[in-house]
């Protein structure tokens, strides 16, 4: 039975992603315009520097970016805000732990979106309530 399953490719990770935050609440979803999602095997050796990660599965997921309370209206042109989610970390996590890869990947994709807003935890475990 095990024989035929296999680990999801960047892009089934990726649509993954963007079919879990389709179903986030449509006011969480709504605040997020103008944010990418990518899904990357692994944070880049800069990112892994920057956050002082000793290992390459040590990071499931990454915002860039500016977020909302940080931002003015007379910021000049930057980057655009990112989300960035590291596929085999999650994968890597999935495997040792007793939670399906849907609930992984949306627990990343909260946390990390939450950074762009500045929110707490709570607000962050709340919004992942309002999804199940």
């Amino acid at each position: 039975m095990w024989t035929e399953l296999k680990a999801p490719s960047l892009a089934e990770m990726e649509a993954t992603a963007h079919d879990i935050f389709e179903r986030l609440p449509a006011e969480f979803r709504g605040l997020c315009e103008g944010v990418i999602l990518r899904v990357d095997d692994f944070p880049t050796e800069e990112v892994m520097d920057e956050m002082e990660c000793e290992s390459e599965f040590d990071l499931l997921g990454l915002f860039q970016g500016v977020g909302l309370p940080q931002q003015s209206l007379g910021d000049v042109a930057r980057l655009p805000n990112m989300v960035w989610l590291y596929r085999r970390p999650i994968l890597d996590y999935w495997a040792e732990h007793d939670e399906s890869l849907g609930h992984i990947v949306r627990h990343v994709l909260i946390h990390e979106i939450g950074h762009h807003f500045g929110l707490s935890d709570d607000d962050m475990a709340a919004i992942e309530a309002q999804a199940d």
